[in-house]
This record gives structure tokens, sequence and C-alpha cells, in this order.
């Protein structure tokens, strides 16, 4: 048993640490052993830290012996490697960051660490979160543990991959436009993109600053709002935020669902949507209104259409800022073979910046230019305002919003690499809420073709309680926890 402790969820890992029945050394053991045995074949991982989680292990045994030990003491979890981790590499997936060890920690570290979590490892990203495949890691792609020829998804397919694959019991990552939830969909995980302001920013790689948010992926609804519970709070050092006090956010689970109002928006089913994931999204509809929920599929949310549009000038526009800091001065990768500053700087960033990140740093700066900024980056912020509108009007009438999370299941690695827009499409489901700054949560709801479907439920502003409430009765009802692939 100690062996495989690896397929335990987080909350039955904790219970068997708290009975001592299980020791988080050996937990953490079991892991590694699991990392070893099939990081090869996965590459969840950019950097593996082994010696320092086992470390962290033996003080999480020291913590349960004084009985002090939270729901996270000695879990192992994998970090998305744009999060902050004080002398521990970190790389948001670019070379240009290839050797940067930070001299401080993240805010959501600090409360994994104060909540005596174990760090197994950096998980493997696209570069600085642009991308919904992880293709465009400089560290190789991510492989999905349900079919090593499919992606799966991202820009945190390797911190969903790490999951589903036994690597590690729970996992951070980070949403600007679905990077959570599309990959916690197309690897069987629960995944939450907490409302903007909820989780702090705080030493987390910047892409896009009004869309950006860190958040778990899990095997179950449990674990992800026990993770959510420890990464939430007011950070002073973010003026984004939230200073207002948290809910327990697991009291949710268990609670009636009888009664519930849900809002199924028409414009979210559309042409491209493969049979078996609206197969598998109707008959999660019909478990709804089996458990006792009011299902209203006449939503209409009209502006829908237009976000993929408004994200991808905003979050370009704001990554063109954010990006350059890497002038090969300050830290990072630094190309000085030039003849000038000028020449050091644009060969910095030309060999250090990938395709994909340079495709979107000239989006941004164009949208940003002299005589396109009222014509492109003010004209999406005013229909980023209309959209949100419209899902506040919405939310007057419904409890939540139940959707597709991807309009597919996972994909062949190099599919739709060479195709910038077919890519972008992928998030055309979790695109609208990340534009409104909601929160969103993926929960499995069955397998299309022996591969899972995600079903996304967007709540109201601060209200991921409710999200959890709906998503835990529909998991127990499903009958789906913790099932993970068969990774010979």
């Amino acid at each position: 048993m100690m062996a495989e402790a690896w397929r335990l969820t987080a909350h039955e890992a904790h219970e068997r640490l708290r009975a001592r029945e299980l020791s988080s050394v050996e937990l953490t053991r079991s892991v590694l052993e699991r990392i070893e045995a099939v990081e090869p074949k996965v590459n969840a991982y950019i950097t593996r830290t082994p010696e320092l989680a086992l470390e962290q292990a033996r003080e999480a045994d020291a913590r349960f012996a004084s009985g002090t030990a939270t729901p996270l003491t000695g879990i192992p979890v994998a970090v998305k490697d744009l999060i902050v981790t004080k002398g521990v590499r970190t790389t948001a997936g670019s070379r240009i960051l290839e050797n940067f060890i930070p001299p401080y920690d993240s805010h959501v570290y600090e409360q994994l660490r104060r909540a005596g979590a174990v760090m197994v490892g950096k998980a493997n990203m696209d570069e600085f979160a642009m991308g919904s495949s992880t293709e465009h890691s400089a560290y190789g792609v991510s492989h999905n543990p349900w079919n090593l020829d499919l992606v799966p998804g991202g820009s945190s397919g390797g911190s969903a991959a790490a999951v589903a694959a036994g690597e590690a019991l729970v996992s951070l990552g980070s949403d600007t436009g679905g990077s959570i939830r599309q990959p916690a969909s197309l690897t069987g995980m629960v995944g939450f993109d907490p409302t903007y302001g909820r989780v702090s920013r705080f030493g987390i790689v910047a892409f896009g600053s009004s869309l950006d948010q860190v958040g778990p992926i899990g095997r179950d609804v449990e674990d992800v709002a026990t993770m959510l519970d420890c990464i939430s709070g007011h950070d002073p050092r973010d003026s984004t935020s939230n200073p207002e006090p948290l809910p327990d956010l697991r009291a949710y689970l268990g609670q009636d669902v009888r009664g519930m109002k849900i809002g199924v928006p028409r414009e979210y089913f559309i042409a491209g949507m493969e049979p078996g994931v609206k197969d598998r999204i109707d008959e999660a509809l019909k478990l709804f209104e089996e458990l006792g929920c009011e299902v209203d599929t006449s939503l209409s949310l009209p502006s829908t259409e237009h976000a993929l549009a408004v994200y991808y000038i905003i979050a370009p526009s704001e990554a063109s800022a954010n990006l350059a800091r890497y002038d090969g001065v300050k830290y990072g990768f630094s190309d000085r073979t030039g003849a000038s500053m000028w020449e050091n700087m644009e060969q910095t960033r030309a060999g250090g910046f990938g395709n994909e990140v340079k495709r979107r740093i000239m989006l941004g700066t164009y949208a940003l230019s002299a005589g396109y900024y009222d014509a492109y980056y003010l004209k999406a912020q005013k229909v980023r305002t209309v959209i949100n509108r419209e899902f506040q009007a919405a939310f007057e009438k419904y409890d939540v919003i139940v959707t597709p999370t991807s309009p597919t299941v996972a994909f062949p690695i190099g599919a739709k690499v060479d195709d910038p827009f077919a890519m972008y499409l992928n998030d055309v489901y979790t695109l609208p809420a990340s534009v409104a700054g909601l929160p969103g949560l993926s929960l499995p709801c069955g397998l299309s073709e022996g591969l899972p479907v995600g079903l996304q439920i967007i709540g109201n502003f601060f209200d991921e309680g409710r999200i959890l409430r709906a998503a835990y009765a529909f998991e127990s009802a499903l009958g789906w926890s913790n099932r993970l692939p068969d990774l010979a």
C-alpha cells in the first residue's frame, strides 16, 4: 500500500496521515518513485525537487506529532513554474528565465508552506502561460496521461498532467483565459479558476495582469476546495487582492442543491463542438435536474462570441507591457554579443522568447500603438464591460451558469501548433468568464471515445462556495472521483 500511496486523494491521504497509518515521508517517497517511473513519458515537470520534498515531508511528520497539522500538511504538491519559489528555479517555461533563481517566495507558495504542504517540483507550462496545449514550453511538450500521443491542454498542462499521472496529489496552476479549466477538462481532473482578486498575484510571473489568477487542480472537488481555502485571502502586497473575509469553502460541500437555478447559455453550443462532448453535457444537465435543480436552456449571453477577440487584444497588450522587463540587463538570459546596448537587447529577446510569445508581443504592441489604441484596445475594454453586464443580468435570475469547458476532448500533439487561430478556439468556452473576472470550475462529466469531457460551472463574483456546492453534488451523483488513467 505504501508504494501505491500516490493513488490517494489529498483528503484520503490526510486521514491516513492523521491516523498515523502513513507518514508524509512514505507518501512523498511514493510520489517521487512514481515521478521517476512515468516522468520520461509524461514530462510534467521542468524542475524536480526531491531533496527539498523529503525535507519538507520530515517537517510535516513533526507537525503531525505535535498536533499542528492542517489538511494539506505532508501532501505532495506540484507548483506551476511561473509561481516564484525562493531558491528554486522558476522559468515560466521560457529560455529567457532558464537560470533564474528567485530571492523570495510568492504569496501562494508561502500559504502552502504555512499549511505544511510538500513541493515535489515545478510543473511544465506553455511559455509565459501563452498557449492551450503546453506545446509552447521551451522544455518540451507534456503528454496527456490518458493517451501519451495527445496534449494535456494548457497553459497549466504540466500541473494537470502531474495530478492525472499520480506525480502529485494536487497542484497549482494559473488561469488567464482558461489555463486551469481547459487542461483539467482534457485530463479528467477538477480545476478551479477563482474570482479575480480572490488569490494574490504577488510573486506570479505576469502575463495579463487584469486576467491572471492562480488556482488549484485536483482529483476531486473536495481537494480543490481545500487548496483554494489555503491560498485565498487578502495580501497587502497585491493591490487587486480582495480584502473581504474568506468563508470556509469546504463548508459548502454536501449542501443540498434542490431548487438551485442553473442557466445554460445557448451561445456555447456552437458548430465545432464534438458530438461526444455535447452528449455528455446533455447527460450532465439531466443529472442536475434529477438532483432537483431547475435547468433553463433559454439563457442568452449574446456578447459571448466577442470574448475571443476581446481577450486577444487585452491579453497581448498587457503581455507586451509586462514582458518589456526582459531586457537582458537585470536578470535572466542575456546575449551581449552585439555592438550596442540596443543590439544586445534585441538579440536577447530574439533568442530568449519563443515564437508564440513573440507573436503576442507584436499583437499587443500593435493594439497599443498610436492611431490604433482607440480602435482596438479601448474598444475591447468597452466590450469587456458589456460581457460583464450580461453575466450580471444572468446572475439576477440564476445561481450558477453551466457550459462545456472545451468544445473537444484532448487532441493529438502537433495537430494545431502551426495554426494559432485553431489553437485559440480551444478556449472559446472559458474566455468569457475570464474576461469578466468571474470564478469558474471544470470537473469531469464522463468520457467521449475513451477521453475525459469537462463540465464548466460559472458563478458570480466571490461566489466560489455556490460553485463548489453544485460541483460536489454533481460529482457525488455521477460517481466520478479520483479516476486515474491506466498509464502502463
